[in-house]
């Protein structure tokens, strides 16, 4: 099960940011979507299947973030990947799996094994958001 994030500077770091969420348990994208409105965010989604994360994604609002599970219903979230990437948006993988492969284009982006820990997952999620974009 995942543990839910503590009140601390994350906070400051999520208040206002628009976090997508792109999962398809629906437990893990409701406790998701539940722990970043605690710290302040602002959910788009959550998606749980890959035309959703589409429509989302191509909306024209704005996404400060994503958290995207690697195989979205026997789908790999790789499109929506990539166009985060070449947008400068971060985020992070999440897996349900021992062992992943997403490649060299995707090795410089964090990986979090399921369960996952929530407060781990807003604290990674905010440095990515603080780090500068090139």
């Amino acid at each position: 099960m995942a543990r839910s994030p503590t009140r601390s500077g994350q906070d400051a770091q999520l208040r206002g940011r628009r976090i997508f969420v792109v999962e398809d348990e629906y437990f893990l994208a409701d406790d998701i979507g539940k722990a970043f409105r605690a710290l302040g965010a602002e959910i788009a989604g959550p998606a749980g299947h890959l035309d959703d994360a589409l429509k989302i994604l191509h909306d024209g609002s704005v996404l400060d973030a994503a958290v995207l599970d690697v195989n979205i219903r026997d789908d790999m979230i790789f499109p929506i990947a990539r166009e985060l990437k070449a947008r400068g948006v971060p985020f992070v993988f999440t897996t349900g799996y021992d062992k992943i492969t997403v490649g060299p284009e995707f090795e410089d982006i964090p990986l979090l094994e399921k369960p996952i820990d929530l407060p781990a997952m807003a604290q990674k999620l905010a440095a990515l958001m603080a780090s500068p974009r090139i």
